[in-house]
């Protein structure tokens, strides 16, 4: 059984990022799914509009049994409680579990001129950051 809950502490373990990972949750919500261990966990940023997921990890382990999908939908479950209009994220465009993953789960690609500032901004610092801007995308996943 795997249990998804918030955590208000973290344990990464063999993530190189480790800065970028304490910056990220801090920055808002995580969710962590777990066994006996942490197989995964996501982490976001509340905004006025939107819950943005600014990172989605599962242990190689624990692949292919629906993790993600369950830490999207408990996100998105909170997000709705908190009454927002969506939930967003910025990903790769054709990496198979990416983008069309998350179209499997309810999400749609944003065309350049659907996205709001916000967005744009995440984009335009991920290009900064090296990722080139052909091969990413923002997504959209509206709520009730």
């Amino acid at each position: 059984m795997v249990v998804v809950h918030d955590r208000d502490e973290v344990v990464v373990v063999g993530i190189g990022e480790a800065v970028e990972m304490i910056e990220a949750i801090a920055a808002g919500p995580c969710l962590v799914a777990e066994t006996d261990h942490v197989i995964g966990f996501l982490c976001a940023q509340l905004y006025p509009d939107a819950l943005h997921v600014r990172e989605v990890s599962i242990h190689p382990d624990a692949r292919g049994q629906r993790i993600g999908a369950q830490l999207i939908e408990a996100a998105t479950s909170e997000a709705f409680d908190a009454g927002l209009a969506a939930v967003t994220l910025t990903t790769f465009r054709n990496v198979p579990w990416n983008a069309p993953y998350y179209e499997r789960l309810g999400f749609e690609r944003l065309s350049r001129p659907e996205l709001n500032d916000r967005l744009r901004s995440v984009l335009a610092d991920e290009v900064r950051r090296g990722l080139p801007v052909s091969l990413r995308c923002a997504m959209r996943r509206r709520l009730p």
